[in-house]
């Protein structure tokens, strides 16, 4: 390579788009860009990519490569040894990328930076992912929020406004290294067997139908957002959170086409609220940054001494959407079946875990990981410690969620639970989140045989949110 070309690589991560792409923008000011995307096998460990957003994953960046004119280099292995190498064979002057906010990433990038720099060239990363970087949001003490609320509204509202949205560069300076002839396929991301096929018929990834999701959402969703997101078979909630995971779709785009789609001007309640939930995601990974125990430990540590039980059988039946409550199941099943479940049934499958069950929020942060198209190592932590009363501005210990009244209220015509749970599809609305509780002829009408086609409850609610009760008064002590 010629030594007057003023050559840089733009290193995709986890903003596989081209709309407002900080770090993709940086990198086009210069004459030849190569773009590349590494698989990085090595340095994740417990944290490596679960199964559903591979899937993901693997459609985001042939979405990704199409966008890019199939000009982009694809690697799998460590990227310190990885970056150093085209570097040196390229003569590359300038790497950019778009920083992530997971402690093993975080750790990983200081010594690529080093190496970078030990090349002879320069590293330039940029803030592509959150409204406000976690150091800029602090108390005034300086030290990080542990609860939402200020966090949110004195916090991030108080200070500079997000960045607006970047324009859609020009991509005439993009150009494809010759180094790799890993193809997207060659990663294995698929499994494999085909049972990933149910994912890809609800799901469309990539950048185009990111934006897609949030036209529509914008359209027909956020007008009764504020309420209508409690209901699992309403579409009031914009599922845009694997697009965000992703990167396949900035925050910045979402918060202010969001403010731009409001007519009024005016601020309302359920544009309010659907912003204070970009927050809650900001929040969390302020959580993660300035305590990056927070996937493996117990923010309040008085928790450390909770007595949780261990019961694999439980934890399995929960897994499979068999503990014969049928809201828990369905959203059990949406899970498995869609790689996506509805945040109201999160609460709910996720209360019954570590307070009926008293089963380690351990158990559930791992299946969620595995199975969620939108695994997000922050929001699914700190959801999960939230959800078992262990983290920051958690729901309080004595917050139990009944999942027969959580059905009634919120699932009132059966219409998302007889979807997951088609064996029940019969049974009168009356008795469909208790069916133990139908008198045998109902059962018989409707074919639903207890402990044969759908089991029976796998413990009593009354006694085990007592039992749950008794072992959280005891981290008090």
């Amino acid at each position: 390579m010629a030594n007057d070309k003023d050559i840089s690589v733009i290193w995709f991560r986890q903003d596989l788009r081209i709309k407002d792409n900080p770090a993709l923008s940086e990198s086009l000011k210069h004459s030849i860009v190569y773009p590349i995307y590494i698989l990085d096998d090595v340095n994740a460990r417990d944290h490596e990519m679960g199964a559903a957003s591979k899937i993901w994953l693997h459609h985001s960046l042939n979405n990704l490569n199409k966008n890019l004119g199939e000009k982009l280099s694809i690697f799998k292995g460590d990227p310190k040894d990885i970056l150093v190498k085209i570097i040196k064979l390229n003569q590359v002057k300038n790497i950019y990328w778009n920083r992530c906010y997971e402690p093993w990433r975080i750790k990983r990038d200081k010594k690529i930076k080093k190496l970078i720099d030990d090349c002879g060239a320069k590293s330039h990363s940029l803030n592509g992912s959150l409204l406000w970087e976690p150091w800029e949001v602090l108390k005034a003490d300086g030290t990080p929020y542990k609860v939402f609320t200020p966090f949110y509204r004195r916090g991030c509202l108080g200070s500079q406004p997000p960045r607006k949205p970047l324009p859609s560069p020009s991509l005439k300076n993009i150009s494809k290294n010759k180094i790799s002839k890993t193809l997207i396929l060659d990663l294995k991301l698929l499994p494999s067997t085909k049972w990933y096929k149910k994912i890809e018929s609800e799901w469309k990834p990539g950048e185009d139908n990111a934006h897609k999701k949030l036209d529509k959402f914008l359209k027909n969703g956020i007008s009764n957002y504020k309420e209508g997101r409690n209901f699992p078979s309403k579409k009031y909630v914009s599922q845009l959170s694997p697009y965000l995971h992703h990167g396949e779709i900035s925050p910045n785009y979402i918060w202010y086409k969001a403010k731009d789609n409001n007519k009024t001007g005016k601020m309302n309640h359920n544009l309010d609220h659907f912003l204070t939930e970009l927050g809650w995601r900001e929040f969390s990974y302020s959580l993660l940054y300035h305590f990056p125990f927070l996937p493996k430990e117990n923010l309040q540590k008085k928790f450390d001494k909770f007595p949780w039980d261990k019961n694999n059988k439980l934890l399995n039946m929960w897994r499979k959407g068999l503990t014969g409550y049928p809201i828990v199941d369905a959203g059990m099943r949406e899970l498995w079946q869609t790689g996506y479940m509805h945040n109201r049934l999160r609460m709910i499958v996720g209360s019954f875990l570590v307070k009926n069950l008293l089963l380690h929020w351990h158990h559930g942060e791992r299946w969620f990981w595995d199975c969620l198209v939108d695994a997000d190592l922050a929001s699914n932590s700190a959801g999960w410690q939230w959800i078992a009363g262990t983290g920051a501005d958690a729901a309080p210990y004595f917050r139990i969620f009944n999942p027969v009244t959580q059905g009634q209220k919120f699932d009132t015509d059966g219409e998302y639970t007889k979807k997951y749970i088609p064996e029940l599809k019969n049974l009168p609305n009356k008795y469909l989140f208790n069916p133990w509780e139908a008198p045998k002829e109902v059962l018989d009408i409707a074919n639903v045989k207890l402990g044969e086609n759908y089991p029976l409850p796998i413990v009593e609610i009354g006694p085990s949110r007592q039992k749950a009760l008794a072992a959280f008064a005891k981290t008090k002590n």
